[in-house]
């Protein structure tokens, strides 16, 4: 029987791990956190929450001490989303695929039984076909979406017996969380909506893209923690709902109808080629308790509610805290943090 208790979580005061890590906690399991803290400078609301005892420790300085009587870990922390990835590829490659393939390893060896890795939909790139299963061609098109590809395959042939890898393929997430990211489409169209009243794009918006609400892939890893060994050792998931694939223009349009007085327009056809539908079957009959709890409409209208609660002002919305490439630069510029993206001591310099 699957009796997972102790979890250790990297990236728990990023956009993800800070909604996961409290609800583990809220759920009875003990959860260590690990994060290097890039974007803890501020929070976008307060909450309830209770948050995990937290590691400050970049991924690259785990140790396997760090991961005794632990008996999962979900790992999120990598450098998130394609702009920050292409800031500087070789960093990427050196955090995102060797830190987290050596986490792994470490894992394994010291006797983890399940690794829980985010991967993402990016890795489809461009698809001509209909609907992309786990099964499809990739097409990575970014450092970002390659490393999750190679990740997935050199964690792959890690699987033993008593260590099983699952590797969860998130479609593009939004939703509120106090770790707020407004470098995501739905999230941003929101925020332009309430505070200039327009959404403009500057496409035509007809690459498809599949969304999923950030509590849903709360309630995705959870499921898996859950799941017999059978269900989900060594396995690939897409995450998300079949249904909840949409055209970019049609996030626009939702957004739109949800805000008021909001003006929605669109541009020429972009430069962005990606252009994806996914797939969210398997997922459901490996998992069948698994099922989405929200949809576009719904994520606008949380933001609609939370952004008017909150007041939020048209400075945090562009704030560099809510946007991972201008927190890193900013981070770069300052010297607070070196070439590599460790922490400097500039403060005493």
């Amino acid at each position: 029987m699957n009796m997972i208790t102790r979890i250790l979580v990297t990236g728990t005061e990023g956009y993800l791990g800070s909604l996961l890590a409290p609800e583990l906690v809220r759920q009875g399991y003990e959860v260590i956190g690990l994060d290097t803290g890039f974007y803890k400078e501020r929070e976008f609301y307060r909450d309830g929450g209770t948050p995990p005892r937290t590691l400050a420790k970049d991924l690259r300085h785990i140790r396997i001490e760090d991961l005794k009587d632990v008996e999962a870990v979900v790992h999120m922390a990598e450098l998130s989303n394609d702009p920050a990835g292409q800031l500087a590829p070789t960093i990427t490659y050196e955090i995102n695929h060797k830190g987290s393939v050596h986490l792994a390893e470490l894992a394994r060896k010291a006797g983890v039984k399940r690794f829980v890795y985010m991967s993402s939909c990016s890795v489809y790139g461009i698809s001509e076909s209909d609907y992309v299963t786990e099964e499809s061609r990739v097409s990575p098109q970014t450092a970002y979406a390659i490393c999750k590809t190679l990740v997935e395959r050199d964690v792959k042939q890690l699987a033993t017996k008593g260590f099983s890898p699952t590797f969860m393929r998130n479609a593009t997430a939004y939703g509120a969380s106090r770790r707020m990211r407004f470098d995501i489409v739905l999230n941003n169209l929101a925020g332009l909506a309430w505070t200039t009243r327009e959404i403009k794009m500057t496409s035509d918006g007809t690459p498809w893209r599949p969304l999923v609400h950030g509590l849903d892939i709360v309630r995705a890893i959870i499921a898996v923690l859950r799941a017999p060994t059978e269900a989900i050792h060594n396995e690939v998931f897409n995450v998300g709902d079949t249904s909840h694939n949409y055209r970019v223009r049609e996030i626009a349009e939702v957004v739109g109808e949800v805000f008021p007085d909001c003006r929605v327009s669109f541009g020429a056809p972009g430069q962005d080629n990606r252009s994806y539908r996914v797939s969210f079957e398997k997922i459901r009959k490996h998992l069948p308790g698994f099922k989405c709890a929200w949809d576009a409409r719904g994520g606008a209208k949380q933001l609609s509610d939370l952004f008017k609660r909150i007041d939020l002002t048209k400075e945090v919305f562009e704030h560099r805290t809510f946007t991972r490439l201008k927190q890193l630069e900013y981070l770069i510029q300052t010297q607070q943090i070196d070439s590599q993206f460790f922490w400097t001591n500039a403060a005493r310099s």
